[in-house]
């Protein structure tokens, strides 16, 4: 009888609290890929058991400890750490200290995300949190990998294009754009609540207007019914910002109604998150303590761009042929989907003058030119699309 579970169990020590953790391992043939799309985001991804059908694979591409979530990519290498002199000597003590540090603050994001983290219920949303936090702990490395941190926003850009749908490609911009009203609206109850104040503060000055002991009688009699006029109609002015109120509330009704109904955001378009109306809101919420956090697919391949151009250009990360082939055409799709076609072109063009000149020089070996030249395929596509949307921006 074939077995039914896709996973076996591997055991890790954590190196920052040392708890023993049994992560669960994909068994080779678990689920299929159909194509990819043109950044390499799997499509069309089937799993041989049913039951895990709505789990992104991605979900375990990451490892988190569940004690102090500290979280690493689940390569050999992290299976392997204790034998890893240069990590131990070099790096561990400086993450272990910044990760404990962010861990011991309540409203932190490293623990508001691993508290967070439930893969039966929210595989999905797992999959985004785990990469945010590999992400964050890479970042306290002193010499961080921007190649890693690249291929970890990546990822988290392909989790949100599956979490939206492929059938709604403007998804993730009307989230964006849905956002961005809700922190105008925002901005727009905060004004009024200090020009409330403001107008309590002059209705309070005009009703103590002639209060003062040096004032006589005659005066106070003179004055008195021009200050009283003036508090009357500061009087409707407090009565006024009681109905805008009141129609605050009715346009945050409709703010609902759009995020249900265009998004599929909100009470009736998914489930609450971590104590807020969705899972993008809660991921907003954690922007206070770090600009590590996107909360759509959009902001995620921007970042990606970000990190990927810092490796390029460092050289480091990134090993001559193939890999630099990649690297720049990645560059240039990504900065295509997020709207930077300027970039695009350069990286387009950079990506096919670096694979021209490796198949050409290794033209003896198609086999080792054979990526090169399925990638320079796609520059040269990618490229013409990249044109066309420039033009008719």
């Amino acid at each position: 009888m074939a077995n039914e579970n896709p996973f076996f169990i591997t055991r890790i020590e954590c190196p920052i609290c040392k708890t023993i953790n049994e992560f669960e391992t994909i068994r080779v043939g678990a689920y299929t890929e159909g194509d990819r799309d043109t950044d390499f985001c799997p499509r069309d991804i089937v799993w041989r058991y049913s039951r895990y059908q709505a789990f992104d694979p991605l979900v375990f591409f990451t490892v988190t400890c569940t004690n102090c979530f500290y979280t690493r990519e689940f390569t050999n290498s992290f299976k392997d750490w204790k034998k890893d002199n240069t990590f131990k000597t070099y790096r561990l003590k400086v993450i272990k200290a910044k990760h404990l540090e962010k861990l011991a603050v309540a409203d932190s994001a490293i623990r508001q995300l691993g508290e967070n983290i439930d893969i039966s219920q929210h595989p999905n949303e797992a999959a985004v949190i785990k990469l945010h936090l590999a992400a964050i702990d890479e970042s306290f490395n002193e010499h961080y990998s921007r190649l890693d941190m690249g291929r970890f926003y990546l990822r988290i850009g392909w989790v949100y294009r599956h979490m939206q749908g492929r059938d709604d490609p403007g998804s993730t911009f009307v989230s964006g754009l849905m956002h961005d009203m809700d922190n105008r609206m925002e901005q727009l109850k905060n004004s009024l609540a200090g020009f409330e104040d403001r107008v309590i503060d002059f209705q309070k000055h005009v009703a103590n207007h002639l209060d003062s002991s040096e004032l006589t009688d005659e005066f106070k009699a003179k004055m008195g019914p021009h200050r009283d006029g003036i508090y009357q109609e500061v009087t409707r002015v407090r009565d006024g910002l009681e109905n805008i109120k009141e129609s605050f509330g009715l346009a945050d009704d409709r703010l609902a109604d759009y995020r249900v109904n265009i998004s599929g955001e909100g009470a009736c378009g998914g489930e609450n998150f971590g104590g807020f109306p969705s899972f993008v809101e809660f991921m907003v919420s954690l922007r206070k303590d770090t600009n590590a956090v996107v909360v759509n697919e959009t902001e995620a391949l921007g970042k990606a761009v970000h990190y990927y151009k810092d490796a390029f250009a460092n050289g480091k990360d990134i090993a001559p042929g193939n890999q630099q082939i990649q690297a720049a055409y990645l560059i240039a799709e990504l900065s295509r989907r997020v709207g930077d076609h300027d970039n695009a072109r350069q990286y387009f063009n950079t990506t096919i003058k670096l694979g021209q000149e490796f198949i050409y020089q290794n033209r003896r070996d198609q086999s080792r030119t054979a990526l090169a030249r399925k990638i320079l395929e796609l520059a040269i596509e990618q490229g013409r699309i990249n044109l066309k949307e420039s033009k008719e921006a």
